[in-house]
């Protein structure tokens, strides 16, 4: 059975590359392996070794420390909900992170009147 942190650091694998735009096959060539290995990371079924979460880090242009982001210290599992969070876990939902991605791709000035209009519209009855 997987270990509540391989299933974390999978998510966060998988998270940190949709919103880079690569696919498994990418990932995988940049840093040396099989694209189902990658599969098997983002799921938790196999661990990621330190040496390979470097070369997955680099590849994906973040620290390693990304992949632990949201885990509790005391105990490896993800750490508890703030209140008004949404129960979804936005890791596991693909299209929450596309929107994320394409949100990140608009120019910033126009960025911004995005976001107010999804405040305005989450606050309509």
């Amino acid at each position: 059975m997987p270990h509540a942190v391989d299933i974390h650091v999978g998510k966060r694998i998988r998270h940190r590359r949709w919103m880079t735009g690569m696919t498994q096959q990418q990932l995988a060539e940049a840093v040396g392996i099989k694209f189902q290995q990658i599969q098997k990371y983002e799921v938790g079924a196999n661990r990621v070794s330190a040496s390979r979460l470097w070369d997955i880090a680099r590849a994906l242009d973040v620290p390693v420390s990304f992949f632990f982001d949201g885990l509790s210290k005391a105990n490896g599992h993800a750490a508890p909900r703030k209140p008004g969070t949404p129960a979804v876990d936005l890791l596991d939902d693909k299209e929450a992170l596309d929107l994320i991605r394409f949100f990140h791709a608009i120019p910033e000035s126009q960025r911004r009147r995005l976001f107010d209009l999804a405040c305005a519209l989450s606050k309509a009855p």
